[in-house]
C-alpha cells in the first residue's frame, strides 16, 4: 500500500526527506526535468524556505521508497493569472501506468486552491495524463531567454 505525505510552510520534510525528493525528481522526470538547484528552488517556493507566496509538495511512497512527487507554487496572481503553477510531478519508471501519477494529480487539484498552470512539453507523453484530468491549451507561450543567467 502506497502513503502520500503533504508538505508546505508548516509542515516540511526534513533534510532527508527533501535530498531525497529533489533527487527523485531530477531523475525520473528524465529529459523533461531541471538542474536539482532549479528542483530545490522550486521546493524551498513551495515551502516558503525562501520570501514566496508558498504553495505545497506531495509525495507518495511504496515500502519507504519513493514513486512518486509533485511541487506546486502558489503565484499570488489571482484573477488575471493562475493563482497556482504545478512545477514538477513525475512517477518512478517502474511505476508508471499504474495510476500513481493521476492520483498525485488529483491529489495535487484538489488541494490547490483556485486555477491551476503547468507546462508541457508537446512531446511528452505526460501530456495526455494533463487533457484527461481537464487541463486544456488555450494559450502559446512565448519567452525571452537571457543569455546571462546562471546555471
Amino acid at each position: 500500500m502506497s502513503k502520500m505525505r503533504i508538505y508546505d510552510s508548516i509542515e516540511k520534510p526534513n533534510i532527508t526527506e527533501k535530498e531525497n525528493i529533489i533527487n527523485f525528481l531530477h531523475q525520473h522526470l528524465e529529459e523533461f526535468g531541471d538542474p536539482k538547484h532549479a528542483i530545490k528552488a522550486a521546493i524551498d517556493f513551495a515551502l516558503k524556505e525562501t520570501p514566496s507566496f508558498g504553495g505545497f509538495v506531495i509525495t507518495t511512497s511504496e515500502n519507504d521508497e519513493l514513486i512518486g512527487a509533485v511541487v506546486v507554487n502558489q503565484t499570488g496572481m489571482q484573477g488575471y493569472i493562475p493563482e497556482n503553477i504545478l512545477v514538477y510531478i513525475a512517477t518512478h519508471k517502474n511505476q508508471r501506468g499504474k495510476g500513481v501519477g493521476k492520483k498525485l494529480m488529483k491529489k495535487a487539484l484538489d488541494l490547490a486552491k483556485g486555477d491551476v498552470a503547468l507546462h508541457v512539453e508537446a512531446n511528452n507523453p505526460a501530456k495526455f495524463l494533463y487533457e484527461k484530468v481537464g487541463f486544456t491549451n488555450p494559450y502559446l507561450e512565448m519567452r525571452l531567454k537571457r543569455t546571462n543567467k546562471k546555471d
